[in-house]
């Protein structure tokens, strides 16, 4: 138990490591629970740390992927999930390219990072100065980041095709000490972010045009919540691979508003219902050998398939008892007219 601790502790060399010191002493704290957790009910997956930090990092993902992406489901704007995460393997292959040619040993997360919210700008920045619509912004950021990320990759694909494949489709086995502290920034910089500005990303989502009557800077908002899109997308990666992060946005919140009766209620059961998908993946993808992204996300479908049956029912249910109180009322009408 106490080497867990002194693994993080070895790791805090570098100045990026000086700055996430305090986030490394959180893993150990949450390594040293979840040996504890193995302990008491004896499950083999919490015995590894690589498996701590796999389930902590998914544990983010299912809160602020429908944090996020209940606002963009809600404005119709569910594909730019897809977009930036073609842009996150660019920023991945820049990093791994700088890497391999420069020797800077910069983490692939970081240069994600910092493509994947440049990439968020300029959709908006595209939108704004040519009038286009967002799919025709998106389609072109998208176009560009997947263009950019293989032709890096074909430049030096002796160096980069290897380590490329994790980012391409995730990996439980491949969650650093240094990806799970990034991922914990950006966790709580998106957690933040959607507190302080709920009411106005809200407002901006539900009617715009009222938004900016109102003084609201639109544009602003709007470039807020496309960059907390990249952050959510780049985080996600390390799970779900670059192929399938745009599911998590998008999946649990479809799933939560065929059950849910307000904005409110949806971004709640969405949340819960993204962390089940999240955990039965998890166990499931690392008892049965399978590659943990893709499991998430048939789990997620699953649930989104579950509640849109019981969506229906619900419904179906709602209109017979009204039926039922029509009928009632007519009669006692009828009845009362009779005497």
């Amino acid at each position: 138990m106490t080497g867990a601790g002194g693994g993080f502790t070895a790791l805090q060399t570098g100045p990026l490591d000086a700055l996430l010191a305090p986030i490394y002493w959180f893993l150990s704290l949450w390594s040293e629970f979840m040996f504890w957790v193995a302990a008491g009910t004896g499950l083999e997956l919490l015995q590894y740390q690589f498996m701590h930090r796999a389930i902590l990092v998914g544990l983010c993902i299912g809160v602020m992927a429908p944090l996020v992406g209940t606002f963009l489901v809600h404005r119709q704007l569910a594909l730019i999930g897809d977009a930036l995460a073609h842009t996150a393997f660019a920023g991945v292959a820049v990093g791994l390219f700088l890497n391999a040619v420069l020797e800077l040993g910069v983490s692939p997360y970081l240069t994600a990072v910092v493509v994947s919210v440049l990439a968020a700008l300029a959709i908006e920045l595209i939108s704004e100065a040519t009038d286009a619509y967002n799919d025709v912004s998106m389609a072109i950021v998208l176009s560009t980041g997947f263009a950019l990320g293989t032709t890096l990759i074909s430049v030096n694909a002796g160096g980069l095709a290897v380590g490329i494949n994790q980012y391409l489709f995730g990996n439980l086995s491949t969650v650093s000490a240094e990806n799970a502290a990034i991922l914990l920034v950006l966790f709580l910089v998106i957690v933040a972010t959607v507190a302080i500005t709920r009411n106005q990303l809200l407002y901006v989502t539900f009617d715009e045009t009222a938004a900016e009557v109102s003084g609201i800077p639109v544009d602003w908002y709007n470039r807020v919540l496309v960059m907390l899109t990249a952050l959510v997308v780049v985080g996600a990666m390390q799970i779900m691979g670059v192929i399938l992060v745009a599911a998590m946005l998008v999946v649990p919140v479809a799933a939560a508003t065929q059950i849910s009766r307000s904005f409110s209620e949806s971004l709640l059961v969405s949340v819960v219902l993204a962390e089940l998908a999240v955990i039965l993946g998890i166990g499931v993808s690392y008892y049965g050998g399978a590659t943990a992204g893709g499991v998430i996300v048939l789990v997620a479908v699953a649930i989104y398939v579950t509640a849109v049956v019981a969506g229906k029912l619900q419904t179906a249910l709602g209109e017979e008892r009204h039926a039922e109180v029509d009928s009632i009322g007519t009669a006692e009408t009828d009845g009362g007219g009779a005497d």
